[in-house]
């Protein structure tokens, strides 16, 4: 049977979670690259960026979530312990880098880049989720 360009993304979703460890390297590495920004001084960054922070912040957490259920869910989206531990992973570590950015000279915790960073992580559940129930209906047929 050819292989149809649709399956690509299930594919390449399968692979991820049959290689975890390489999932958990993606979410260590976003992790440490949300870190690393969180921790420059607002100085650090040039003035006037306005909205496309809180597109960064929405990107970076609806990546870091993706790679998250990738490592935790690994396809068993049935098992909702594993999807709930997943999404309170990616909320928690929005939450403690705003608390984090308290710290950093020039920097600022807010309430709406919590709401944003936990918006990009329900968003990646919600693609995650998706892709995977599409790949059970699809194989049921």
């Amino acid at each position: 049977m050819q292989k149809k360009w649709y399956n690509a993304p299930d594919a390449i979703i399968s692979w991820f979670e049959k290689y975890w460890f390489i999932s958990l390297l993606m979410t260590i590495l976003i992790a440490g690259l949300i870190y690393y920004l969180s921790d420059t001084p607002s100085s650090g960054f040039p003035s006037g960026l306005g909205i496309m922070t809180k597109i960064y912040h929405l990107g970076i957490y609806a990546l870091l979530g993706f790679f998250i259920f990738l490592t935790i869910v690994r396809g068993k989206i049935n098992n909702k312990y594993l999807i709930i531990i997943a999404l309170l992973l990616g909320i928690a570590y929005g939450i403690s880098d705003e608390i984090h950015q308290f710290f950093v000279p020039g920097r600022h915790c807010t309430f709406r880049d919590v709401f944003i960073d936990t918006t990009g992580v329900l968003i990646s559940t919600v693609f995650y989720y998706a892709l995977r129930e599409r790949k059970s209906v699809i194989s049921i047929k």
